[in-house]
């Protein structure tokens, strides 16, 4: 997620303390879901049933699977959960709206159990299993489920322009033989997401004055009396989403054998937007490893934040300024690369992808100097910021935390996350180029893309590929700006 452009940050972030398709599946076993579901703009509900072919692809026997249950952040009794105090106004134009996701019934094999919500926060299901699940055998897991939009620019909510449906359904825990499932909580601060990847096959019914941009290929589209509904396949991705607007215009471009969609409302410099979209994917797919599915989505919705991604699809917000349009598409973009492909724990590993998504959108601009976007000048604005935000904090707590590694729940406010996460990565990864030279930089980062894609990487993982490239130890070097000893940099 782009939360803003640097040199935005050093006034907006004090502010607070003042107030089965396209890709082809990897050698691992894939979990299949399936996903019907009809959206009532008269009501802002939704019904949906899903059926997930899980498939146990750890060392263990698993008795039980764990799911996710992100549309309960918005819940009233989780308020405060999906925005900080300075965000609200702007996440809820119209006064505060709560919504979320009640399970009607879990079936496993056919076999009826009881819904079991584990969690005070009502935000994990546990569904026990009909008998043992041994390494690489399957169980059919079928859940029916009825949503409540919240009145919020936000992930999963609705506002003027679209609707947007993030992170709306029960999605399977990733399972680790050590740790079992994983089962954080929601954040406001950053993604608070962490999945495997799998194929997607979901059909979606809504007014037939609407218009679907999703992550995937749409394969039948149907009317239905007053509703259209559309499938979509998707294969091997990190999770799927989809956004409905009755006010969308779409262009499309193929580059590199993608065809890029562009779905808007509101952008006056609508060709534009769409053909930095396809540059990044030509920049990044020849500095990374190529982009594998046939098709990308770029959608203006209502959303709090700058932009959002998500696997073949990213959200750009309409409350941006037309000089940050640019910049925050090319960042959304790269996670194409870090997060959708290569994949991590973003709960607790945020930098991980986060950190070099944004330093990802240095090298492109750095690559593409028709946009009058220097790699010296955002460096030295990343500098700035972070020197300035690191002296206001000092002046107002006493002490500042600079570490980078640490779960999204530990950054005790938003500023503190994104300057440490955003502007230190960029001032880390301009430092580590520096090291280790800009050959064998690019080399590791491409080496790291193919052997983490589609699957999920650790910091371990990250620093052992830059080990074996560079010919030399790196941990210190990590230690050091991740541990957050590194403070002041001198540019």
């Amino acid at each position: 997620m782009k939360k803003l452009k640097y040199v935005l940050l050093s006034v907006l972030f004090i502010l607070p303390f003042f107030c089965f398709a396209g890709c082809q599946a990897s050698e691992q076993n894939l979990n299949n879901y399936e996903i019907v579901i009809t959206y009532d703009n008269q009501t802002q509900t939704a019904q949906a049933g899903m059926v997930v072919d899980y498939v146990n692809n750890s060392s263990n026997v698993l008795n039980f699977v764990m799911f996710h249950l992100y549309p309960n952040a918005f819940s009233e009794s989780n308020d405060g959960m999906v925005c900080s105090t300075a965000n609200e106004v702007k996440t809820y134009p119209n006064g505060k709206s709560f919504g979320g996701v009640e399970v009607l019934s879990v079936k496993v094999d056919g076999e009826e159990k009881d819904v079991q919500i584990v969690d005070e926060e009502q935000m994990l299901l546990q569904v026990d299993l009909n008998e043992e699940l041994f390494p690489d055998e399957r169980v059919k897991i079928q859940i029916d489920f009825a949503l409540t939009l919240p009145n919020a620019n936000h992930r999963f909510g609705y506002g003027d322009g679209a609707v947007n449906f993030g992170n709306f359904y029960p999605i399977a825990c990733v399972y680790d033989d050590e740790k079992g499932f994983s089962t954080d909580s929601y954040s406001s601060n950053g993604d608070p997401f962490f999945s495997d990847c799998a194929n997607y096959n979901v059909t979606v019914s809504y007014p037939d004055d609407y218009t679907i941009a999703c992550s995937g290929d749409k394969v039948v589209t149907k009317n239905n009396g007053d509703l259209t509904s559309t499938t979509i396949v998707s294969n091997n991705i990190r999770d799927f989403a989809f956004v409905l607007s009755n006010q969308f215009s779409v262009l499309s471009k193929t580059t590199n054998g993608v065809e890029v969609k562009y779905f808007y409302y509101n952008d006056q410099n609508a060709e534009k937007s769409l053909n930095t979209a396809c540059k990044a994917i030509e920049k990044f797919s020849d500095m990374f490893g190529g982009y594998p599915y046939n098709s990308f989505t770029i959608v203006e919705t209502n959303f709090v934040h700058g932009g959002m991604e998500y696997p073949r699809l990213i959200m750009i917000s309409d409350f941006l300024k037309s000089e940050d349009y640019d910049y925050v598409i090319v960042h959304e973009t790269a996670h194409q690369w870090w997060y959708g492909l290569v994949g991590n724990d973003e709960f607790n590993e945020a930098w991980l992808d986060e950190s070099l998504t944004e330093y990802s959108t240095v090298l492109f601009f750095e690559a593409c100097p028709e946009y009058n976007l220097s790699y010296s000048q955002i460096v030295s604005g990343a500098n700035n910021t972070y020197q300035f935000f690191l002296q206001i904090y000092k002046k107002i707590n006493g002490s500042v935390e600079t570490s980078m590694l640490r779960s999204l729940d530990e950054f005790d406010t938003e500023p503190e996350y994104v300057n440490n996460i955003y502007a230190r990565g960029v001032l880390m990864f301009d430092a580590l180029r520096s090291q280790v030279g800009e050959k064998k930089f690019l080399s590791a980062l491409s080496t790291y893309f193919e052997k983490f894609k589609n699957k999920i990487a650790t910091t371990a993982d990250f620093i052992s590929v830059f080990e074996d490239k560079c010919g030399r130890q790196m941990e210190g070097f990590f230690n050091s700006w991740l541990e957050g000893e590194v403070v002041f940099i001198e540019k």
